[in-house]
């Protein structure tokens, strides 16, 4: 990953901008939540040349109680794991002809292909095929405008329909992470957010937040921010943000239904075959979210999930599409891949 040399103080103000509307309320105990998307609202898109993405469309639908009217079937060969423009743009066409209109996000049923020529394959069903989305060296891409927002309708609002890939090389494993979505459902749990500044300072831009999540949060949630490469057996982890090539002892750990991880590198959402850790290696230890690069994006901090705004909408309530998908500025090369419904922290009224 080569270096980005960002300003600082850029990013300082980005964060406290965000948090000097938001740090009130969070102290005032009347502080009105934010509801969650729920699977009247998700459309489901499945890939009919795939077995086992029919296999997880069912499972989910049943599981979720996805409106049928939600289902989206296409058909593609599922061997690429680059998906060509233009194979896309005609897939494109028919998702957009046969999504309802209330539908404000997707969830995909596959893991390959997880990109778009130079895009994530989520970021392209979100928002259409766009080279704005890319960058050749180290340059900025086009901003989401669902970045940091109190949206309750993504689509309704600006036309982009957020998108997470229920990921899993086997039915098995995507099962397993289907269950853990929906166990995490209104458990409010009181784990532990674990931010790590490692060894790696390219991959460890993200540190710059640390100190205001660490004030913020203080009371609140309990946040732990450390110098070290890894954590290991520990039983509480709801939020774990890193960032290296390789992350260890990462199945160690106990991650709380809902558990959101990833870890800040070049191509961790190349799912497969990379020389760096995949990000479906958090899936695989027990997180129910996670995110990675799928080509060289440069260590902007803009290309990745904000742990501060991630946690601050995840526990008002969002599910864990709508706080992920949030907490992201420039989206276009990153995969968001986990269980869409989740929703550990959503409240009773919306039973």
């Amino acid at each position: 990953m080569p270096v980005f040399c960002f300003k600082k103080l850029l990013l300082i103000i980005i964060f406290i901008t965000f948090y000097s509307s938001t740090s009130t309320a969070q102290i005032n105990p009347l502080y009105t939540p934010l509801p969650a998307i729920d699977a009247r609202q998700l459309g489901i898109i499945v890939n009919d040349f795939d077995p086992i993405s029919i296999q997880i469309a069912n499972y989910y639908q049943q599981q979720r109680k996805i409106p049928t009217q939600n289902i989206i079937r296409i058909s593609f060969n599922p061997m690429f794991q680059v998906l060509p423009v233009a194979d896309f743009q005609h897939i494109k066409k028919q998702v957009d002809k046969l999504t309802p209109p209330h539908v404000q996000a997707y969830a995909l049923t596959w893991s390959v292909p997880f990109r778009v020529g130079c895009m994530s394959i989520t970021t392209a069903f979100a928002a259409g095929f766009n080279e704005k989305f890319c960058a050749t060296g180290c340059n900025k891409t086009f901003p989401s405008p669902y970045f940091n927002t109190k949206s309750r309708q993504p689509y309704t609002d600006f036309k982009w329909r957020p998108t997470m890939a229920l990921a899993g090389k086997t039915f098995k494993e995507v099962k397993q992470l289907i269950d853990r979505g929906i166990a995490s459902d209104y458990s409010y749990p009181t784990g532990t957010a674990y931010l790590l500044e490692t060894s790696d300072k390219q991959r460890s831009a993200r540190a710059v937040f640390h100190p205001q999540i660490t004030e913020v949060f203080n009371g609140l949630w309990e946040t732990v921010s450390i110098e070290q490469d890894f954590i290991e057996d520990k039983q509480d982890v709801m939020f774990y943000f890193t960032g290296k090539i390789h992350i260890d002892k990462i199945s160690s750990n106990h991650y709380l239904p809902g558990a959101v991880a990833d870890h800040l590198t070049s191509t961790g959402g190349i799912l497969f075959g990379s020389t760096q850790m995949s990000s479906l290696k958090w899936l695989e230890a027990g997180a129910t979210g996670s995110y990675g690069a799928v080509i060289e994006p440069c260590n902007f901090v803009q290309k990745f999930p904000n742990p501060g705004v991630m946690m601050h909408y995840y526990i008002k309530g969002n599910s864990l599409i709508e706080a992920y998908w949030k907490s992201v500025a420039w989206p276009g090369q990153g995969l968001f891949i986990g269980e869409p419904l989740a929703k550990p922290f959503a409240y009773p009224q919306q039973l």
